[in-house]
């Protein structure tokens, strides 16, 4: 049989290699793995400083998406309100534009009856005169007489207050 050496024993060198390792990790730790741990710190902070920066914007971002709609919706108010309030002065406007043409017209109808009616009153005295002057030469005629012009006056003066009760029409 064969006689099987131990896996590990102890001996010099494994003292000696112990003591270096223990010698390089004080070594590495003083010197090298507080710089390691400090920058791996390091960047672990900035990852999460950049993580809550990007929340932060994000945030921001919809705060600034709710005030624009805020805005959005305030202006679609006031364009509302603003066309709005231009029909109702253009209503405004269009219906003392019909008053004022309907006043005109009814000023011009007015003025056209008062011109027809003193047309009328002018026809109605010449018709007047026109009979009378008929009715003076018919009555010539009849009589056979010649009339001056102050007897002629008077007939047609008695004419006229005889018809004043009556109206001419035409």
């Amino acid at each position: 049989m064969e006689v099987v050496a131990p896996l590990i024993s102890f001996n010099w060198t494994l003292l000696m290699v112990l003591i270096t390792f223990l010698v390089l990790y004080f070594i590495l730790k003083k010197l090298f793995f507080e710089k390691i741990r400090n920058f791996m710190e390091a960047r672990e902070q900035k990852v999460v400083d950049q993580f809550e920066s990007a929340e932060a914007a994000e945030k921001l971002a919809e705060e600034h998406l709710l005030e624009y709609n805020s805005k959005l919706e305030g202006v679609e108010i006031e364009r509302r309100g603003v066309l709005k309030d231009a029909k109702t002065l253009a209503d405004k406007r269009a219906a003392q534009i019909i008053e004022e043409a309907n006043a005109k017209a009814k000023d011009m109808i007015q003025n056209a009856e008062k011109e027809i009616e003193r047309e009328r009153a002018v026809f109605a005295e010449t018709m007047r005169e026109q009979v009378a002057m008929l009715a003076v030469m018919a009555a010539e005629k009849i009589i056979e007489q010649q009339l001056d012009e102050s007897r002629h006056m008077a007939i047609i003066d008695d004419i006229l207050k005889q018809d004043e009760g009556e109206k001419w029409t035409h």
